[in-house]
């Protein structure tokens, strides 16, 4: 295994004074309206499109584009106009994501924690902590997520330890993440850690906490270990956390699910949104190939594969299966936005239900699509050198998530009882 980074000397300091990692951004970064993220995140998914089959094939991780993202000003459109961001809705959110998946899901997945996270700061933070880290995020700084563990009965246990250190207040952080999408690229890393302070002397309430860590202190350090067969460049390896000294402000009680407020429902959108800009995606791709690289079968009895009254019917269903897709996913985003603005019991869960469904359809659409595509264009679509199959392994690994049989119990449920989704960050 390779460390990605090497921790710097010193010790801890304020998230301000954070050193930005090697994509920081050091320019100013635009505050984006809705109509300027759309367009930026159109410009940027069309070159990130142009690489995505080379970065997949020689597992090249994208520190250039994602610093391109963290430049354009995308990272803060979630950000409240207040604290000095584009106050988008979720639903803008998720028009970006479904864009950026289009041109490479990978990035998508990179920047998928990052908002989970604003939104969990927006929820749990204090007023000094909500300043200190949403000012970092508008000037284009990365959050990445250090929550998956190994070894719990099941993926909800945590064992990284928050105990108490040096000086007055002062903490450490020991353990070891998984999964920690992001982790490369990142500036600042959402640790969940369990706080053990049998005395009381850090002053924090008991149970499980978020710490905000600056990615390039002392006792971090990302490992390069992921091997997925998709999502191949997601940065998505391990972290060790070794007697980090960690600040009481960087610590957030984990309550957001104590509360009505969508939470679940938005980072579960987002999910939705990367599967059905890979499921466009991978349609694109089927439609461009077939057009230009296809023969027809010898009994269709036509001169151009397009014409093909099989074809025809096939690229029809798939069609109606990704406007499908598209639309709930919309449908699924005003219900979010609606508990957003009213996070009420009845909200969350209409959006909990709907974001079930979208989440459901995207995944179906991602993977047929993306496996049909080959039945359609013939073997010459099989090539390693076209790279056509990146599209069913992203699919494939990034649907891995949470599993959409769950989905069906839950929406069942509701519709047969009147009982709620549960609250938890898959719904």
């Amino acid at each position: 295994m390779s460390s990605v980074r090497t921790a710097t000397s010193g010790g801890p300091r304020t998230l301000e004074g954070a050193a930005p990692a090697a994509t920081g951004c050091r320019e100013p970064v635009p505050v984006l309206d809705h109509d300027q993220a759309l367009r930026t995140v159109d410009e940027l998914s069309a070159i990130f499109a142009g690489g995505a089959a080379e970065r997949d094939r020689e597992r090249l991780l994208p520190f250039e584009e994602v610093a391109l993202i963290k430049r354009s000003g995308l990272l803060g459109i979630s950000v409240p106009a207040g604290y000095g961001g584009g106050d988008a809705p979720p639903s803008t959110v998720a028009a970006v994501f479904r864009r950026l998946a289009a041109g490479d899901p990978n990035l998508a997945q990179i920047v998928h924690s990052h908002f989970v996270y604003v939104n969990f700061t927006l929820q749990c933070a204090s007023e000094e902590q909500k300043a200190a880290i949403l000012r970092q995020v508008v000037a284009g700084r990365l959050l990445a997520n250090a929550q998956a563990e190994r070894g719990g009965r099941t993926a909800r246990e945590v064992a990284t330890r928050l105990l108490p250190g040096p000086g007055d207040g002062g903490l450490c952080l020991d353990g070891t993440k998984y999964y920690c999408t992001g982790t490369p690229f990142a500036d600042l890393l959402a640790v969940l850690a369990r706080l053990e302070d049998p005395e009381g002397h850090s002053g924090l309430p008991g149970g499980e906490h978020v710490v905000f860590v600056p990615a390039n202190i002392p006792g971090v350090a990302p490992v390069d270990d992921w091997d997925g067969i998709g999502q191949r460049v997601t940065g998505s390896g391990s972290v060790l956390f070794d007697n980090v000294a960690v600040l009481p402000e960087w610590v957030v009680p984990r309550r957001v699910l104590d509360r009505a407020n969508g939470y679940g429902a938005f980072a579960q959108l987002l999910h939705a949104a990367i599967d059905v800009g890979i499921a466009g995606a991978a349609l694109a791709d089927a439609v461009r190939f077939l057009t230009t690289r296809s023969r027809p079968w010898h009994e269709a009895g036509v001169e151009r594969a397009e014409d093909d009254p099989l074809a025809i019917q096939r690229f029809g269903e798939l069609s109606v299966e990704l406007t499908a897709a598209e639309a709930v996913l919309d449908r699924a985003g005003r219900a979010v936005d609606a508990v957003f603005a009213d996070p009420a019991e009845e909200t969350a869960t209409r959006a909990s239900v709907d974001v079930a469904s979208a989440k459901v359809l995207a995944e179906q659409a991602s993977l047929r699509i993306s496996s049909t595509l080959f039945e359609v264009c013939g073997t010459r679509s099989a090539t390693r050198t076209d790279a056509l199959d990146r599209h069913w392994r992203n699919a494939r690994t990034h649907t891995l998530h949470d599993p959409a049989r769950w989905k069906y119990q839950h929406l069942g449920r509701h519709l047969l009882t009147g009982q709620a989704p549960p609250r938890s960050a898959s719904f």
